[in-house]
């Protein structure tokens, strides 16, 4: 499965890692967004605001020409309620476990079973990701993974749609697409 590349004007937090520095002992990077950055995130994930976003990384080799990025995201977002429009806090925490491999790696291909088809296991591990060239954006990784665990519809706690009734079913009958012509005279 192959990454779409992302230009940095839509990458508002970036952190470029060079796979050949990079050596089978861990090394641990602390990222923080600056203000910029997390206006740009903002914008990005279509939130109010993000207050905060960090994370503590592990980068290693991973087989022989892999990389592993281990870690947490922490992200503190204001995101407005879907019933009141308020602004709602939020705190992210995810853990980020992820593999990437060149595309030309041999790690890459594809095993299928006897007829041809490719198994995967729902419960196994995710599969590598494939990288280009010769670095990797570790930044992108950690605005991926906090933006896809932010809630799509925020609500307030105690707020609920108990109210609101969408449709009573007295009026089940279409109308007939002909009752626009009925009025139409010919002149």
């Amino acid at each position: 499965m192959k990454t779409p590349k992302i230009s940095n004007a839509e990458t508002p937090f970036s952190y470029v890692v060079k796979v050949g520095h990079i050596s089978a002992n861990p090394v641990t990077v602390t990222l923080s967004a600056d203000e910029k950055e997390r206006e740009g995130l903002a914008r990005l994930w279509q939130v109010e605001k993000v207050d905060g976003l960090s994370a503590e990384l592990q980068i290693a080799r991973w087989k022989k020409d892999g990389i592993r990025i281990r870690g947490t995201v922490r992200a503190d977002i204001v995101q407005n309620c879907i019933v009141t429009l308020d602004p709602l806090p939020a705190h992210i925490e995810e853990t980020i476990d992820q593999i990437f491999i060149p595309e030309g790696s041999k790690l890459a291909r594809i095993t299928l079973d006897g007829q041809g088809e490719m198994v995967v296991d729902p419960d196994g591990p995710d599969a590598p990701e494939l990288f280009h060239g010769d670095s990797i954006d570790a930044g992108e990784v950690v605005a991926e993974f906090a933006a896809l665990a932010i809630d799509p519809y925020p609500r307030k706690e105690g707020i609920d749609f108990r109210d609101h009734i969408e449709d009573d079913g007295t009026n089940d009958r279409r109308p007939s697409p002909f009752a626009a012509l009925k009025d139409w005279k010919k002149d």
